[in-house]
C-alpha cells in the first residue's frame, strides 16, 4: 500500500487542479493534471517530512512549488510547442507570459488548503495523525 500512495495523491492533485481550472476558466488542459499532481505530491512530502514546519513557511515554500512547475510547464507547452495552453502577458509582473505575481500570491493561499488536504487525506486513508497548525 506504501507504495501506491504516491500516486493516489498526485492524482488527487491533479483531478483537483483541472477541477479549479474548469471552474475557474471554464476549461483546463491535460498537462495540468500533472502539473497539479506533481505540486500537490511534493506539497505533501515537504508537509509530511517537516510536520512542525509553521503553515506561512509551508505556503511560501508550495507557492514556490507550483510557481516553479508552471513555468516549466509553460515554457515547454506553450513557447516550445505552441499549444497555447494558457498567456499571462497581459498579468503584471509576468515572466514571458508564463507565471505572474498574482497568481503566485494565490498559489500561496491554496498552498494553505493543499497542506491541511493533504494532512486529511493522510488521516483518513491511512489513518496518519493530525497535526497541530502553527501560523508562524
Amino acid at each position: 500500500m506504501r507504495r501506491i500512495r504516491p500516486l493516489i495523491l498526485f492524482g488527487i492533485g491533479g483531478l483537483i487542479y483541472m477541477l479549479l481550472e474548469v471552474v475557474a476558466r471554464g476549461r483546463t488542459h491535460w498537462t495540468m493534471f500533472i502539473v497539479g499532481g506533481v505540486a500537490f505530491f511534493l506539497i505533501g512530502c515537504i508537509n509530511e517530512k517537516y510536520r512542525s514546519m509553521a503553515l506561512a513557511k509551508q505556503m511560501i515554500i508550495g507557492s514556490a512549488v507550483i510557481t516553479l512547475l508552471e513555468f516549466v510547464c509553460g515554457c515547454i507547452v506553450n513557447l516550445l510547442l505552441g499549444w497555447n495552453v494558457w498567456d499571462y502577458s497581459n498579468m503584471p509582473f509576468n515572466l514571458l507570459g508564463q507565471i505572474c505575481l498574482p497568481f503566485s500570491i494565490l498559489w500561496f493561499l491554496l498552498s494553505a488548503i493543499a497542506v491541511v488536504l493533504d494532512d486529511w487525506i493522510r488521516h483518513l486513508l491511512w489513518g496518519e495523525e493530525m497535526p497541530r497548525y502553527k501560523l508562524f
